[in-house]
C-alpha cells in the first residue's frame, strides 16, 4: 500500500466519515454515530438478557417444556415490537438525513465533470468558454463554503466517487451521468478513494480535493486554463524534450494545450508539474519518479495502461525536463 502513504502525505490522520469537514458530511456523521450508539446498546442489552437467562436457568434442557409459557410469549411480542419501532424510527431518520443531503443549498461555486478510468480520475471544470478549458487528473481544487456541482460518469467499468470528510458516495457508471455535489467548510486538502472494486489497482485509485478561499481558487483556475508555457530558450534540455515529446507516442496519448499534442487516452498534461502525485497516488511527482513512470509505468502500478517506453537516457532526461516546465 505504498500508494496510500503517498496520497495521505501531509494528512495528520486518515480520512474518516466520522471527522466531517462540511455541513452535509456532519449530518451524515451524526446519523452514523446514532447508528453506532443504538446498535451497540442493542447488542449490550441482548447479551445482558442472555447472560441473566443462563445464570438463573433452574431447569435442564430435558425439563424445559416444548410449549412456550404466556410469559415467554409476551416477551417475544415485546421484543419484536421494540425491534420494529427502532427499525422504523431509524428508517425514517435515515430517509430524512439522506434527503437533506441530496441537493445543495445555494448556487454552486464550480461545476466539474468527473470521469472514472482504470485507474485514475479525470476532471473537467465546466462553465467557461472553450479557450478557458480546464482539465486535470486526480487533484481537484474547490472554493470553501459553497457547494460544488459534480457530473460523474465512467469510461470503462463501475467506480464510486467518495471524499469521506466532505460527502457520501456516488456511483460512477458507464453510459450514465449521475449528478452529485460536495462542499468544504474549512480550508485544507481532503483525500478520497474509489469505493467500488474496479480491478487490479482499485486500491491505488485515489484523489485529493484542495479547498481554498475564493480568490485563491480563481487564481488556480486561471492558471490551469492557460495553455502550456513554452520552454525557456535558455533551457536547451527542456526545449529538446518538448520536440521529443511531440514527435513520440507521448503526443498521441496525452494533451498539452497550446501545442500539437491532442491525445485523449491518458491524462491532460498541460500543467502536470503543478500536481503532487502521479498515477492517482502511485508515486510522488518528482523528476526521478516521473522518469521511472515514463520508462515503465506498469512496474510502479501493475496493470496501468501506459506502455513501457524505450527511449535513450538523454531523450528521457530531456522529456522529464520539459514536463517539469508545465506548471
Amino acid at each position: 500500500m505504498g500508494g496510500a502513504s503517498v496520497a495521505l502525505a501531509g494528512c495528520a490522520t486518515a480520512p474518516s466519515v466520522l471527522r466531517p469537514e462540511s455541513a452535509p458530511q456532519h449530518t451524515l456523521a451524526t446519523l452514523g454515530w446514532w447508528l453506532i450508539i443504538v446498535g451497540s446498546a442493542v447488542i449490550v442489552i441482548v447479551l445482558a438478557i442472555e447472560l441473566v437467562t443462563l445464570r438463573h436457568r433452574g431447569r435442564t434442557v430435558a425439563d424445559t417444556p416444548l410449549v412456550a409459557s404466556p410469559g415467554s410469549t409476551r416477551g417475544i411480542v415485546v421484543g419484536l415490537a421494540i425491534t420494529a419501532v427502532v427499525t422504523l424510527a431509524f428508517f425514517i431518520y435515515s430517509a430524512v438525513v439522506l434527503g437533506a443531503t441530496e441537493r445543495p443549498r445555494g448556487r454552486p461555486g464550480a461545476k466539474i465533470e468527473i470521469i472514472g478510468h482504470q485507474w485514475w480520475w479525470e476532471a473537467r471544470y465546466l462553465g467557461g468558454t472553450p479557450d478557458q478549458a480546464v482539465a486535470t487528473a486526480n487533484e481537484l481544487h474547490i472554493p470553501i463554503g459553497v457547494p460544488v456541482a459534480l457530473q460523474v460518469t465512467s469510461a470503462d467499468v463501475i467506480h464510486s466517487f467518495w471524499i469521506p470528510q466532505l460527502q457520501g458516495k456516488i456511483d460512477v457508471i458507464p453510459g450514465i451521468r449521475n449528478t452529485f455535489w460536495i462542499r468544504a467548510d474549512t480550508a485544507g486538502t481532503f483525500h478520497g478513494q474509489c469505493a467500488e472494486f474496479c480491478g487490479l489497482q482499485h486500491a491505488h485509485m485515489m484523489l485529493t480535493v484542495t479547498a481554498e478561499d475564493a480568490r485563491s481558487f480563481q487564481r488556480w483556475l486561471a492558471a490551469q486554463s492557460a495553455p502550456a508555457a513554452a520552454a525557456p530558450p535558455s533551457d536547451t534540455a527542456a526545449a529538446a524534450g518538448g520536440r521529443a515529446f511531440m514527435s513520440s507516442a507521448c503526443a498521441l496519448c496525452h494533451t498539452v494545450r497550446g501545442t500539437g499534442a491532442h491525445g485523449i487516452l491518458g491524462p491532460d498534461l498541460t500543467h502536470v508539474a503543478s500536481r503532487h502525485m502521479l498515477g492517482a497516488g502511485a508515486v510522488r511527482n518528482t523528476p526521478g519518479a516521473l522518469n521511472a513512470w515514463i520508462t515503465d509505468a506498469p512496474s510502479l502500478k501493475p496493470g496501468a495502461d501506459m506502455p513501457r517506453i524505450d527511449l535513450t537516457p538523454a531523450t528521457m532526461h530531456a522529456i522529464v525536463a520539459y514536463l517539469q516546465t508545465l506548471r
